[in-house]
């Protein structure tokens, strides 16, 4: 292989790094300087860098490309190391590689460890904002990394439902373990706990993006032709706003629709989600419920999901809670999404719901005629329980009987759908 110097800049934290990767035919020699200390990194980095080049006799014309932590991270760390990389890079006339922060984590926890190939390696990272950036890829038998999710940002307190939701439905290819590693874990000791208790979940240690990470994943890129011209250098924040205001927040809002498989969100309906889960409501339904009807279930507190992404909805949930069981009221599927697990998502969050208030049961009602849906509740572990005649009122104004259907909940999470 060719000889390559790469300068390496990692800020997306308080952590301020630099690397200076130089490989001849006598080996690869790798030089790191740091300081810990948001605020001066822009005064920093430039005579850290020549520093690094002093020490290796070299000058800034004979390195080879500028590699940066592309992100996601601390908003001013990004833009510092994005500038000041495409900055040199014309200067120099030379490319820049830029490398996701997440897979920089990654490569850290990999490191530590002398992990194996061929493992599912999530990170989750502490966006601030009771927020975490998350990311999985995967280790190959070459050395070089595969991308299952590409960094999206989630609320801290839905990671465990959304990881349980990712591993029935894949990450690419099976694993039997996802390994959990990033500074969140350290950030948040509550989810640090809960992951640590799920079966299929292994934590690693709480890293971070290291400028010795980008060096050498970088080198890998520079390797396989990845570079790009100056010109191109972006940081990738995933967060579109840096502050959200307190409505905004009980919205759920806190994601950037550019960002490539976003996260879906489960949360409470709230009113200004009422329009859309009407539409989708008339658009399953033979006989769907008024926007009043969503309204009203609202102001009477009926226990109302919806599932979010990007800020369309894609699904929704409505339960009424009597005394010893949970009604299932509706729910919907945008349907080019059925067949991908949301419902049963929905279907999980009533039966945690029904666990928490101690409510025996879970029934419903389903038309005679609908038998997809039959067969998605029994598979589910719903039972047939009885019969109720001419209950339904179809779209020709005609009465069908709806089948009753029942599960029994189980006070332990293994027994949920």
């Amino acid at each position: 292989m060719m000889d390559a110097h790469i300068l390496a800049i990692e800020t997306s934290s308080s952590l301020c790094g630099l690397a200076l990767l130089s490989r001849t035919a006598s080996g690869v020699q790798l030089r790191t300087l740091e300081h810990d200390g948001t605020g001066d990194h822009a005064e920093r980095l430039l005579p850290m860098a020549q520093a690094l080049l002093d020490q290796a006799g070299l000058t800034p014309q004979d390195l080879s490309a500028i590699a940066f932590g592309q992100g996601p991270g601390g908003f001013t760390g990004l833009r510092v190391a994005c500038g000041i990389a495409q900055g040199m890079a014309y200067a120099l006339n030379i490319p820049v590689l830029p490398v996701s922060t997440l897979l920089a984590a990654a490569w850290c926890d990999v490191q530590s460890l002398s992990l194996s190939p061929g493992h599912t390696q999530l990170v989750i990272q502490d966006a601030r904002m009771n927020e975490v950036y998350a990311g999985a890829y995967r280790l190959l038998a070459d050395s070089s990394w595969q991308t299952l999710l590409a960094p999206v940002l989630i609320d801290v307190e839905q990671v465990p439902d959304w990881l349980e939701h990712r591993q029935k439905n894949g990450w690419g290819q099976a694993a039997d373990v996802l390994r959990v590693s990033g500074d969140a874990l350290s950030a948040f000791k509550d989810l640090s706990s809960t992951l640590q208790g799920m079966p299929t979940i292994q934590c690693g240690t709480p890293s971070k993006a290291s400028a010795t990470a980008v060096a050498y994943l970088a080198l890998a890129d520079w390797d396989n032709g990845k570079s790009l011209p100056a010109a191109q250098a972006m940081p990738l924040y995933v967060r579109d706003k840096v502050a959200f205001t307190i409505q905004e927040r009980e919205q759920g809002r806190g994601g950037n629709p550019a960002a490539l498989d976003q996260a879906m969100r489960v949360l409470p309906m709230a009113p200004q989600h009422v329009t859309q889960a009407w539409e989708l409501e008339c658009r399953v339904q033979q006989t769907p419920w008024s926007q009043q009807s969503f309204m009203d279930a609202l102001q009477s507190g009926y226990h109302a999901l919806v599932i979010e992404q990007q800020g369309k909805l894609q699904g929704f949930a409505i339960y009424l809670a009597a005394p010893d069981v949970l009604q299932l009221l509706l729910i919907a599927v945008q349907p080019d999404l059925q067949g991908q697990g949301l419902g049963r998502l929905l279907l999980e969050q009533g039966e945690r719901y029904a666990q928490q208030q101690g409510l025996a049961s879970i029934f419903l009602e389903v038309r005679v005629s609908n038998s997809m849906a039959q067969e998605f509740y029994l598979h589910c572990g719903y039972e047939v329980i009885g019969r109720r005649k001419n209950y339904y009122l179809t779209a020709a104004g005609q009465r069908e009987d709806a089948l009753l259907m029942q599960k029994n909940i189980h006070h332990n999470k293994e027994q949920l759908c």
